[in-house]
């Protein structure tokens, strides 16, 4: 028998998903879905919230990464466990390697992985998100001074990923797994200090809510909410800027000198991971508006990728040196 409060916060998953999959495009909402399934109570709530939803319509997608001992049997056996529950679970192993730290090696492997489990083209991959996750992804911005964008955190459709339960504190989704079979797991990974979201969580958070008297969750999930909707509506006035100034492969300077310098960023942005730059820092754009709204003769920044932006006959224009 269901725990009267573990079915209570399984009923409000549910009513998050079910909103979050209404508010997808039709070929997506019909599609099967993938549950990203670590194990652990926010991924295993928002599993059986799915499959409630989408019985036989979901496939639980649990990624290996084989950084602790024993995690391949753990893996097959939560996909046994699933698999009795009537809910098609498959494991996907992963080599964790590449630049950035184990954090974000693991993470470009997981993302990965999942989107290669997908069963079909339009299938969502829904992910475990909470609103405690969003406070920290901003937190992790803001000292990053990574601007808006970062700042604006997670969206909850960023196709092929869907987080349904941003809106919901990670406390709620515990409690909807509680008492649940299988039993959630709790990666040591989510504590361990070397880990700087596990200190965020650990420490940080819980300091601010101490210095601020509370609720400092909830209102980094507000602040990234607002500044969403504020880089939604610039990005969509860069790209009208970025059609204007057009010509060719390069941008009409007299177009984009017309523009707020906050529009003009977005728009060179844009237009530079188009023309091959990669890693493209505010620096960078600085320098290279800087041929716009401030240009004395200098000449543009050198991007990563081996790729010049030069100022040529009132046009920018994308060059490879030598």
């Amino acid at each position: 028998m269901t725990d009267p409060p573990a079915a209570d916060a399984l009923a409000e998953v549910r009513r998050a998903v079910r909103a979050a999959l209404g508010r997808l495009p039709a070929q997506v909402r019909e599609a099967p879905l993938v549950v990203g399934c670590s194990g652990g109570a926010d991924s295993m709530a928002l599993l059986l919230a799915a499959h409630a939803e989408r019985p036989g319509g979901v496939v639980a997608a649990i990624v290996d990464h084989r950084l602790q001992e024993g995690s391949t049997d753990r893996s097959e056996a939560l996909a046994v466990a699933l698999r009795a529950r009537g809910i098609d679970a498959r494991v996907h192993a992963v080599t964790v390697e590449g630049p950035g730290g184990t954090e974000a090696a693991a993470r470009r492997a997981r993302y990965a992985a999942l989107a290669a489990a997908r069963p079909h083209p339009c299938s969502p991959v829904l992910l475990g998100h909470t609103l405690d996750d969003q406070a920290e992804t901003v937190l992790l911005g803001l000292g990053r001074g990574s601007g808006a964008r970062s700042l604006a955190g997670m969206r909850e459709w960023d196709e092929p990923w869907l987080r349904p339960l941003l809106g919901l504190r990670r406390d709620r989704l515990r409690a909807a797994a509680c008492g649940g079979d299988p039993v959630p797991w709790e990666d040591p990974h989510n504590t361990d200090p070397r880990f700087v979201r596990a200190r965020l969580r650990a420490e940080a958070i819980p300091l601010l809510d101490d210095v601020l008297a509370g609720g400092v969750a909830e209102a980094l999930a507000r602040t990234a909410a607002q500044l969403r909707e504020d880089d939604e509506a610039l990005t969509v006035w860069a790209d009208r800027v970025r059609e204007a100034a057009r010509d060719g492969n390069t941008l009409r300077v007299d177009v984009l000198g017309g523009a707020p310098a906050a529009v003009r960023r977005r728009v060179l942005r844009a237009w530079l991971l188009e023309s091959g730059a990669t890693a493209v820092t505010d620096a960078h754009l600085r320098a290279a508006d800087d041929l716009v709204g401030a240009w004395r003769g200098q000449g543009g920044p050198r991007l990563p990728g081996g790729l010049d932006v030069v100022r040529e006959h009132g046009r920018l224009v994308p060059a490879r040196p030598g």
